[in-house]
């Protein structure tokens, strides 16, 4: 198994040890990209000197780009922030002078969830060849006696804090050949934001029904609400439009296990309008995630047909 050791800013950490978030945000002012990771695969935490020490971490789910103010609106405080401006600030710092006038700067962001943050005295030694130089961070193999020597220490740690997972019985992440998947990875639910983030890059940040490419005006809906115990699952997620999203989870639209858009006739008896959305009636989506494990799952699509939708 692989993991990384990130070099992470200690305010950033110790706002985040406090508020304990099931998700964090791992951002990155520029959009240099990371490939380090499979997901499910561990990512470290180590800070900054003088505290030269492992802290604790999170489990790899994806990485992406977003612009500052939908990364705000994702995941909040858990971008290591208590408000937005604070959040500006810091990476405005960070950023090139090149993006200084930048209002809504493009931000990398590393999505990991299931953080887990040692007490002081759990605190790691980092291994001798993670240098002071080293400014983002070093992959690391369990295969090779270094990596394997770091992930025993972070396995007791996490024995002695008695961490573990809550569990959803489905597979959050397609995750073939990740060989970290079946405690960790299989079995963790995923954040609310990380579900957001997924569903979007699955469907190309356009929406499924209109083709619409205008990022703040898109939402990953739910097909069987989270509140009904609908999984935070990218097979239980459509992008769609925000006013199609009000119209899906009140049952006027809906779609068939075919993925063919369906418009309820109560929108014109009960509204005397809808002129837009009946267009689509009887429409296959606009577009469906290329890779099969993304796909509306038919079970959940079943679920909305016969629970939500009214005729």
């Amino acid at each position: 198994m692989k993991f990384w050791i990130g070099i992470t800013d200690n305010e950033w950490y110790k706002y985040l040890s406090t508020i304990q978030p099931d998700e964090i945000n791992f951002w990155q002012p520029g959009a240099g990209g990371f490939k380090a990771l499979e997901p499910g695969e561990p990512f470290l935490f180590k800070l900054h000197y003088p505290d030269h020490f492992i802290v604790g971490g999170g489990f790899f789910v994806r990485y992406t780009q977003l612009p500052l103010s939908l990364m705000w609106d994702v995941f909040g405080n858990k971008n290591g922030a208590e408000d937005y401006h604070t959040l500006y600030k810091l990476i405005m710092k960070r950023k090139s002078s090149s993006g200084a006038d930048d209002h809504n700067p493009s931000v990398g962001c590393i999505i990991l969830n299931s953080p887990f943050f040692f007490p002081r005295e759990l605190w790691i030694e980092p291994p001798v060849d993670l240098k002071k130089n080293i400014v983002r961070g070093k992959t690391y193999d369990t295969q090779e006696r270094i990596g394997s020597e770091v992930w025993q220490k972070v396995e007791r740690h996490l024995q002695m804090m008695n961490y573990e997972l809550i569990t959803t019985g489905e597979v959050p992440v397609a995750a073939e050949g990740a060989r970290y998947g079946d405690y960790y990875l299989q079995k963790a639910r995923l954040g609310q934001g990380a579900f957001r983030v997924l569903v979007t890059d699955a469907y190309q940040r356009r929406c499924s029904i209109t083709g619409e490419r205008t990022l703040p005006a898109l939402d990953a809906a739910h097909i069987k609400p989270f509140s009904e115990s609908g999984p935070n699952y990218t097979r239980n997620g459509l992008l769609i439009r925000s006013d199609i999203h009000k119209l899906f989870d009140k049952g006027y639209v809906t779609i068939t296990p075919e993925y063919r858009i369906e418009v309820s006739r109560r929108i014109k008896e009960e509204y005397e309008n809808g002129r837009e959305y009946y267009a689509y009636h009887g429409k296959p989506l606009n577009l469906i995630p290329k890779n099969v494990s993304e796909q509306p799952d038919r079970k959940y699509l079943i679920w909305h047909n016969e629970n939500k939708y009214i005729e």
